[in-house]
Formats: structure tokens, sequence, C-alpha cells
């Protein structure tokens, strides 16, 4: 792997990196699960193929763009503070740092997923705050209610992306803002007590918090799950994006469990029996999971009740 900056990319053009790998790389692979649904206000996709983000770096803001140049190399474009920060930490972002070599699947349609998509990448942000947050936003709530809780509270509340963005963007508050934002807009937002106490908890621990990004997996989840109103569900989705964890299974997921004993067993299963099913394959369950949806091979009968749309806000 090998990275350079463009000491003439200044100014209003920001700052540019190229990265290649002798491996193959897939931008928008590696880092969709960073997008929070359709709207999300730090991300967005054009179609020129490249992919925009917005992040707060512990050096400032950033926006960046990332653009496929071939299989084997990304251009990295980034502006704001936190531009030159931000540009390091490409590699790891886009999971070159990602090691899948002990993951031999027996089931052979974890065995064919890998072999149409050798390429996934796990990619990690090292960034827990920004992670934990949505995490947080999306527990126990229909996924469209919590994307628009999400759009809502940093569309309101996060400051607007430095340099050129492809739409209005806007990067994640700081601690002290998500401390601060009053409950009654937590209640517009449609995020009930429970979730808007917890986010205000995590953003008290911001500075412990950031420290799991050092830690090893385990030392990591004991580190998330001491805030009170994180479960083992939070933490895990918070540690597939902000440290890459290959083995962050998301147990208490409503489908998960279903899915797997679906696709994999031909009859659905609990949470009890997917952890246990699972267990060969660790350290890398969460890549099989990645590796089912993203071959198309995640399947679940039409049936049974759907989670409800909750609504916490005034009408």
């Amino acid at each position: 792997m090998t990275g350079t900056t463009d000491p003439r990319a200044a100014g209003p053009d920001g700052i540019a990196r190229h990265v290649t790998s002798q491996q193959r790389m897939d931008v928008r692979m590696s880092v969709s699960p960073l997008r929070r649904g359709r709207g999300d206000p730090t991300y967005e996709s054009t179609a020129d193929g490249a992919v925009w983000r917005t992040s707060r770096m512990s050096s400032g803001p950033v926006t960046y763009r990332l653009m496929q140049a071939s299989k084997t190399s990304v251009q990295a474009r980034a502006w704001g503070p936190g531009a030159p920060e931000l540009l390091d930490a490409v590699p790891a972002l886009l999971g070159l740092d990602d090691d899948a070599s002990t993951f031999a699947p027996e089931h052979p349609i974890l065995q064919e997923a890998h072999r149409q998509l050798p390429h996934l990448r796990l990619g990690r942000t090292g960034l827990v705050l920004e992670a934990l947050i949505p995490a947080i936003i999306e527990q126990r709530v229909h996924g469209i209610s919590a994307f628009g809780s999400w759009r809502y509270l940093v569309s309101k509340f996060g400051e607007k992306a430095p340099g050129p963005t492809p739409k209005p963007m806007f990067v994640f508050p700081t601690p002290d803002v998500w401390r601060r934002i009053p409950s009654w807009e937590y209640h517009r937002a449609n995020v009930d007590p429970a979730r808007s106490k917890t986010i205000v908890r995590a953003a008290q621990a911001a500075g412990r918090l950031e420290e799991a990004s050092t830690m090893t997996s385990e030392d990591a989840a004991r580190r998330l799950r001491a805030i009170p109103g994180v479960g083992g569900w939070t933490a895990a989705e918070t540690a597939q994006r902000a440290l890459g964890d290959p083995d962050a299974l998301s147990v208490g997921d409503y489908h998960l469990a279903a899915v797997v004993g679906w696709s994999l067993l031909g009859r659905p299963i609990d949470d009890a029996e997917m952890v246990e099913y699972l267990q060969p394959l660790a350290p890398h369950r969460h890549r099989a999971i990645r590796l089912l949806y993203l071959s198309g091979k995640a399947t679940k009968p039409k049936f049974g009740p759907r989670t409800a749309l909750v609504d916490h806000t005034w009408h």
C-alpha cells in the first residue's frame, strides 16, 4: 500500500491523496455502512461514482471525496481543518489493514459469497462517538424513523460542511453540542427520553469512549457498554464502523437471526441459536454477515409482523 499527498492542492481545491494497493479496493463497499439513510446530511454518492462524506476529526471538521481511480487505486480529496488528519486515515477507512486471511467458512453459501467478493474490506473510521450516537438513535425503532431523527439533529445542530459539496451537507456535532441539545428538540426529532439520555451520557464520556479506538475488541466492547443504555447491539454496530471489527455481531437485531437462519439453515432461529451457530466463524462473524447481504444470498420469507414506526413527536 502506498499513499501520496499532492502539495499543490491547497485552499479552495482542498488537499489530495492518491492511495494504491496491490489488492483490489472498493470504495462504496467499504464506506457504505457509514451512510444513515438516503437523506443522510453527512453522506452523498454522486453519478460520477464519487462518495462524499463529512466527519469531525480531532483536528476539526472535514469534507472529503473518495473516487475509485482503478481497481487498485483511490483518489481522495479533503477540505477543512481536519483534512490532513482525514487523509492520513484514508487507508484504514478503505479497509487496507483489514485481514481476512483466516476467514475459511465451511457453509457453501458463505464460501460462494466469499468467492464472489474476495475484495470485501472492512473499513474503520477510528471515530467512536460518531458511530455510537447514530446507533443509539437506531435503538428499538424502524430504520426510516431513525434516519429521519439523525437527519433532523445533524442538520439543525451540526455546522455547515467545509468546502464544496454536491448537496447541503453538515458535520457531526461536537460532544458539547450533543450534551446541550434541549429535550424538546430530541422530542421533535422523534427520539424518546431513554435514547436522548443515553446520547447525553455518551457525549459526557466522549474522551473515554474515543480511547476505545486503540483497545482490543473485548476491551472496547466493555468500554462502550459501561455507558448506561448501550447494550450489545449498539456496541457491535459501533465497533463495526469505528473499529472495523470483523467479529462484531449485532445480537438483538430485529431481523438478523431470522435472516441467518433462513439463509444458512432454511429455517428461522433466535439470537441464542445464531450466536452458537456462527461461533466457528469467529473472529469473522460480522464479515460473514456482510458477505451474506452483499452477495444477495440473504433470504427471509415475507411474512410475520413488521417493526412498528414509533412516533414521539408532537402532532
